[in-house]
């Protein structure tokens, strides 16, 4: 029998200093698995793991949605899976889960966690859609019993430099959800007016310097020059809001670099036109006395779930409504800090 050639074992790549720094050096982060100890000291630290995401309000949406064995439900952003593993402990025997996700790169490690973990075909459906085509999902699945939608961008998303969504790190100035579809947010910014540009930072985002931002951004690329980093639309914000006094400008300029981004995410990704399709959707999607959980994680989403909750409520459509949203507690916030923004409302079928 001939030797066959054993494959080359491949050193991983040594970085500077003492801790890794960067995204893609933080090779026990991106193995959970393999290092299960060192995960646990980072969450204890309050911080989130490199290419994970820890789910919010897991407890209050439990509480509420109420899932028994044998029900029908749907979780609309799919994202890391967190929540739908609770949900899918609470639903067997005899229960189904459809669950949904645009993303490319995180649905197919999402789907195959869940499914290592004894979750097949029989019980868990996935689907690569938006959720705004809730009604294709119920002429699957029925009227649903139970319907979850957590509208936050996931951290492993934020946290990766390649997919464009955080000025704190270099990168592509993408900010898609889904990069197969639409434009980045660099190819917008170089068609896009002065005022088209600060109407999207204010109706997107509520910038409150969305004049100076817009004019600095579309004067560099009438200049000739395309921005095409996170870090070059940051160096381009900090430019804009210099005429703030020193002791208020770095504050606010973080504040502003995280809206415009938020801004802009919304646009390429047109998030809110797709929310405003899935609420008018959903009463008919619920069976009579579903239950329906929307966490959101800023204002112009809150609004647009409260505003349909209260109109479809007072058609007498939904039975009863979230009077206030639920707020993440404050031993949460303080495990997971990027809990602090979220909002909870919730709804009953009548």
């Amino acid at each position: 029998m001939e030797n066959q050639e054993q494959p080359k074992h491949v050193r991983r790549v040594r970085y500077k200093g003492t801790h890794p720094k960067t995204y893609h050096e933080k090779y026990k982060e991106l193995n959970p698995d393999q290092y299960a100890a060192d995960i646990a000291k980072i969450k204890e630290q309050g911080k989130t793991p490199a290419g994970m995401h820890r789910s919010i309000c897991v407890d209050e949406i439990m509480e509420f949605l109420n899932v028994m064995p044998g029900q029908t439900g749907m979780d609309a952003t799919l994202g890391y899976g967190g929540h739908s593993l609770e949900i899918l402990k609470r639903l067997q025997p005899g229960g189904r889960l459809f669950a949904t996700d645009v993303d490319p790169f995180e649905l197919p490690k999402t789907e195959q966690r869940l499914r290592s973990l004894g979750y097949g075909e029989d019980t868990l459906f996935i689907r690569k859609m938006n959720f705004s085509e809730i009604d294709a999902i119920v002429a699957e699945s029925g009227p649903l019993d139970f319907v979850l939608a957590d509208l936050g961008v996931s951290s492993m998303q934020i946290d990766n430099p390649d997919r464009g969504f955080s000025f704190k790190v270099e990168g592509p100035l993408d900010l898609r959800l889904n990069p197969k579809n639409g434009i980045p947010a660099s190819e917008l910014l170089s068609t896009v007016s002065k005022k088209t540009l600060e109407a999207i930072l204010i109706l997107n985002s509520d910038e409150p310097y969305a004049g100076p931002i817009s004019e600095t951004v579309i004067n560099r690329v009438m200049g000739g020059i395309k921005i095409e980093t996170t870090t070059q639309l940051k160096e381009l914000i900090e430019e804009a809001l210099l005429f703030i006094p020193k002791q208020q400008r770095k504050d606010e300029t973080k504040k502003s670099c995280q809206r415009v981004f938020q801004a802009l995410r919304i646009e390429v990704n047109d998030e809110f036109e797709v929310l405003d399709k899935f609420l008018e959707k959903l009463p008919d999607a619920l069976a009579s006395g579903g239950r329906v959980a929307i966490l959101s994680f800023h204002s112009g989403e809150d609004r647009r779930v409260k505003k349909s909750f209260q109109q479809f409520f007072r058609e007498g459509i939904y039975s009863a409504i979230a009077p206030d949203p639920i707020r993440p507690s404050a031993q949460e916030c303080n495990s997971n800090p990027r809990a602090r923004s979220a909002k909870l409302r919730w709804a009953i079928k009548a």
